[in-house]
């Protein structure tokens, strides 16, 4: 195990105690060695006042898994003694490590490969507990324009509509399309539904002249392409 001394004090890559305060245990191993604190640790000093046995016991309601933390109600996270001020600063942490994770696919930028969208999605939808229907639009080029959220769904399902998605579409200006769901599931492959709504979206765009150029599915750590995986 991994250990940092600081004034003949060891602290080891678990980081400290509940009861040491977070800026007590980064003076005792040393600036600059931030990652040798524990999650708990870390939490409490972003969210400082807020103590390491309080970003525990909130951790720990989430199964020890951060990404579920986005997940918990304003009214839960004042139980936890959270202030309307540590709340918003939570969740933009939660916002910041999202777009950290992720490669933005920037507005300019030709579109190259179907990873190029899964890395700029995966991180923002990989935690969702629900499915979410994107467009990103491209220009004559095929450089993006901007991406656009069609539909929020069920646990199941999104509720897509070909006329309303292309009315968005259109607007826009835009010439070729990209469309990209999650399955809340982790399981990226294609359903039944999926491969009839995509089959559908293709038709449509052929008669008012925007390309489909593909059709990606993001789950837990992978994703199916329709073009790369041979779904049409």
């Amino acid at each position: 195990m991994k250990s940092y001394q600081n004034n003949s004090r060891k602290i080891d890559a678990e980081g400290c105690s509940d009861t040491e305060a977070p800026f007590e245990a980064i003076d005792h191993i040393g600036a600059g060695h931030v990652e040798a604190l524990s999650m708990p640790a870390l939490m409490a000093v972003a969210l400082a006042p807020l103590s390491i046995e309080t970003c525990r016991t909130l951790l720990e309601a989430c199964g020890g898994q951060l990404r579920r933390i986005d997940r918990v109600g304003a009214g839960e996270l004042r139980a936890f003694g959270f202030t309307p001020k540590s709340i918003e600063k939570l969740r933009a942490i939660v916002e910041i490590a999202k777009r950290y994770g992720q490669e933005e696919f920037v507005p300019g930028e030709p579109f190259r490969g179907s990873h190029d969208v899964y890395a700029h999605f995966r991180e923002h939808l990989a935690a969702e507990v629900v499915e979410h229907f994107y467009a990103v639009l491209l220009d004559t080029k095929h450089r993006k324009l901007r991406d656009v959220l069609l539909s929020k769904g069920s646990l199941t399902s999104s509720v897509i509509c070909p006329r309303d998605i292309y009315a968005q579409i259109i607007r826009e200006s835009a010439a070729a399309v990209i469309f990209v769901h999650n399955h809340p599931s982790g399981d990226p492959t294609p359903s039944r539904e999926d491969i009839e709504i995509t089959r559908r979206l293709r038709e449509v765009g052929e008669l008012v002249g925007v390309r489909v150029l593909d059709h990606i599915i993001i789950g837990k750590g992978r994703y199916v392409s329709f073009v790369d995986d041979g779904y049409w």
